[in-house]
């Protein structure tokens, strides 16, 4: 059952694919911010699958998080998604992604249930 403080923690080691360099987004061989906040959406969606009905997925509606400190090639970042409202459809976390003790970024997430073959079929109608 969907219910407020369902949570899940998912992990990265930062390689060079996931660095600001090598996905556009600045010119330092750090983790990217885009990076981090694709974490923090993995750890909303597999904090809610076991608990959607057959054939629904979820998706990312609205991300909003600082990125407060960098990490280095080597690092493992832990981000953890924890939910604070469901209301209907639609799935409110709260996320913060950790390298050890440390914070790196935290802020809110939201996600939509959707039924898969639906959302997919829509794709190919338009």
């Amino acid at each position: 059952m969907l219910e407020t403080g369902l949570k899940h923690t998912s992990e990265l080691t930062v390689s060079e694919g996931l660095t600001a360099i090598q996905m556009g987004s600045g010119d330092m061989p750090v983790l990217a911010t885009p990076a981090m906040m694709a974490l923090m959406e993995n750890a909303a969606m597999l904090a809610v699958a076991d608990e959607l009905p057959e054939g629904c997925t979820t998706v990312g509606g609205h991300i909003e998080a600082s990125h407060l400190r960098p990490s280095k090639i080597g690092d493992t970042v832990s981000a953890t998604a924890e939910v604070t409202k469901v209301d209907g459809k639609k799935i409110e976390f709260k996320v913060s992604a950790y390298s050890g003790e440390t914070l790196l970024g935290e802020g809110t997430h939201l996600r939509f249930i959707v039924d898969r073959e639906r959302f997919v079929s829509k794709l190919t109608n338009s």
